[in-house]
């Protein structure tokens, strides 16, 4: 019976690939260059062959796995297993990804966005795995969302459903990469954290935050549990402006727990409790301890183990 997975999380950089059980153990993992630049050909290429490789060193054949599941971001149509559009791979419009990879691996793939493949990775693998609703919140490079209600990921008409870091806070707010003012994106993503910190530099040169050659959100949310002024400011803004959009996910969408994930989520505490106290501020009683915000414990491995998730989601 086949009942391993392999589960692909790429990334602009570096692409990560898992070969994992039914239960979501990483049996084997390997890490290998993206290499954006060198084009959409070569990049499915050389993770197809990295995938066979695999196989090969632990004694399996094509037929023992169940699928290939890909986290891939930017839109995405999960039926034909194209990537529309990803703002990192510049070359990737109407990409035919899982058409090169099966060519490649004769192993049926998929692909889904790479924030909802960790709301599935959740829901399969998680904490509260086959809790019937989820909402996913990832928080590094950018603000990704998935949402599962009654056990369905959410897509919508066209496939792009959940697009939670896009959610406008603030009208007047600051510019966000995808052209709108004021998504939660333009806050809490990492790059943003670091630019809210930077904006204060002028009105306090003199904070040893700003000794730091390349200042990382790390380093913020580091210097903010030492009390720093400045830290403390802008983790304040971030935390409030996240619990600005869950509420207003709560009030939509009526989850059993949100999921928190990415590398920001990795401040832990500083970021979870200020947020937990906030959110309940903006709720109407009646949705008050009807769920919980928690940080995931997938850590490292979310993103191969969501991947992994969309073969077991796809064929449950």
């Amino acid at each position: 019976m086949k009942r391993k997975a392999i589960g692909i999380d790429l990334g602009g950089t570096e692409t990560k690939i898992g070969l994992l059980n039914i239960h979501g153990d990483i049996l084997k993992k390997k890490i290998i260059a993206t290499n954006v630049e060198k084009g959409f050909k070569n990049v499915i290429s050389k993770i197809g062959y990295s995938v066979l490789e695999m196989l090969k060193n632990e004694n399996l054949t094509k037929e023992e796995i169940l699928g290939i599941g890909i986290g891939s971001p930017g839109s995405v149509d999960r039926h034909s297993g194209t990537v529309l559009f990803s703002p990192n791979f510049p070359d990737w419009q109407y990409a035919p990804l899982t058409e090169q990879l099966e060519e490649i691996t004769k192993i049926k793939s998929f692909v889904e966005n790479d924030a909802n493949a960790f709301a599935l990775g959740e829901w399969a693998f998680g904490k509260h795995k086959r809790c019937k609703n989820i909402i996913g919140l990832t928080l590094g490079t950018g603000v990704g969302g998935g949402v599962i209600i009654n056990d369905q990921l959410l897509v919508g008409a066209n496939g792009f459903a959940a697009e939670l870091g896009h959610m406008i806070v603030q009208p007047e707010g600051p510019l966000c990469g995808c052209g709108s003012h004021g998504c939660i994106e333009s806050y809490a993503s990492a790059p943003s954290i670091v630019r809210q910190a930077m904006e204060y530099y002028k009105k306090f040169p003199e904070s040893y935050l700003f000794e730091k050659e390349k200042l990382s959100a790390k380093d913020i949310f580091d210097t903010a549990r030492k009390n720093e002024l400045v830290s403390k400011l802008v983790v304040d803004k971030i935390t409030t402006m996240l619990a600005v959009g869950i509420s207003n996910y709560v009030h939509i969408f009526n989850p059993e727990y949100v999921i928190i994930g990415g590398g920001v989520s990795k401040a832990g505490d500083i970021l979870l409790n200020p947020l937990i106290e906030k959110t309940s501020r903006y709720l109407w009683p009646s949705f008050k301890d009807t769920f919980n915000i928690e940080l995931s414990n997938l850590v490292e491995d979310a993103g191969i183990k969501g991947a992994a998730s969309i073969v077991y989601f796809r064929n449950k």
